[in-house]
């Protein structure tokens, strides 16, 4: 049964998504709130800290970042790797729904603190970005909600074509681009 890992700032969309890809037999993980939002509406999904076995610390800063899941999602489509995730007691994470922090949004607030400006530095969120993007050979990485549908109905058909993944990851890899320049530029001009 494929797995995937929800974790998204922005819920637009992600019932739906999370809905199709139950009804299609995937096994779902998901962080903090959205494995909330997703149980309170009756999918089955399994919190990322049940699945790692390791709570989220430090007021929700560290969720995802955990060798269960960088190690299923960055392992490569080899006997051997997924014999050793196995022995492990993890899988291979086969797809990635993950938004980040709305930090260009907050920059943009009057009168915005620069605590909370650092609190909306995603780290998870770009790391589980760039990992599905490196195995793109195996992983899908969906960072864009727009992308929901047209992936639900691809699955539908069958699997998701190594071009799709590719496009996505290097949708990815612009996005934490940009990303880390807004971030750099705000540093930088403070």
């Amino acid at each position: 049964m494929p797995i995937a890992i929800l974790s998204v700032h922005d819920k637009t969309g992600i019932l739906e998504f999370a809905q199709g890809l139950s009804a299609l037999g995937w096994t779902l993980l998901a962080s903090g709130g959205t494995a909330k939002l997703l149980r309170d509406h009756k999918i089955s999904v399994t919190e990322v800290a049940d699945y790692t076995k390791s709570p989220e610390i430090l007021g929700g800063r560290v969720k995802t970042l955990h060798p269960a899941i960088h190690g299923g999602l960055l392992a490569r489509p080899t006997d051997a790797d997924h014999k050793e995730l196995l022995n492990l007691g993890w899988d291979f994470i086969d797809l990635v729904a993950v938004n980040l922090y709305p930090f260009e949004a907050t920059i943009a607030k009057a009168n915005v603190t620069y605590d909370e400006v650092i609190e909306n530095i995603d780290i998870g969120g770009v790391t589980l970005i760039r990992a599905a993007a490196k195995n793109h050979e195996r992983v899908t990485l969906v960072c864009d909600p727009s992308d929901y549908n047209d992936i639900l109905s691809t699955l539908q058909n069958g699997e998701i074509p190594f071009a799709t993944r590719k496009k996505l990851a290097v949708k990815g890899f612009q996005s934490t681009a940009h990303y880390d320049a807004m971030i750099s530029g705000y540093l930088n001009n403070d």
